[in-house]
């Protein structure tokens, strides 16, 4: 009985989390676009150290890897944000609260990368 209490009880934790919705651009300014380092990983496990900072500007740099650093930029958009990665075209996303400490970047409905602090 009690690991039945245990089970429906994170599901009913990890229901709220995926409904919680996205964070609002100043939101997700306040917690990452900061000039402080977090992790980011795709969906194949790729993981790179990311650095917003505060006048617009980003890196991202894969882990364990003797490969260069990517520079660009981010905006606020409406419902989040944006990036301008050199040599590409800007592409607009969300972030939603997947666990603690975890976010969920979606472009539309497909998740593209999972951040973590």
């Amino acid at each position: 009985m009690r690991n039945l209490l245990l089970a429906c009880a994170g599901i009913i934790a990890f229901s709220a989390l995926a409904h919680a919705g996205p964070l609002a651009p100043k939101d997700i300014q306040a917690t990452f676009f900061t000039g402080q380092p977090f992790t980011a990983s795709t969906p194949k496990g790729i993981k790179y150290k990311m650095v917003f900072t505060a006048d617009g500007k980003i890196t991202r740099e894969p882990e364990g890897r003797a490969v260069t650093k990517d520079e660009g930029t981010w905006t606020s958009s409406k419902d989040g944000f944006c990036t301008t990665w050199k040599g590409s075209k800007s592409n607009c996303y969300t972030v939603v609260t997947s666990e603690s400490n975890k976010w969920s970047v979606m472009k539309g409905k497909e998740v593209v990368a999972n951040w973590s602090k």
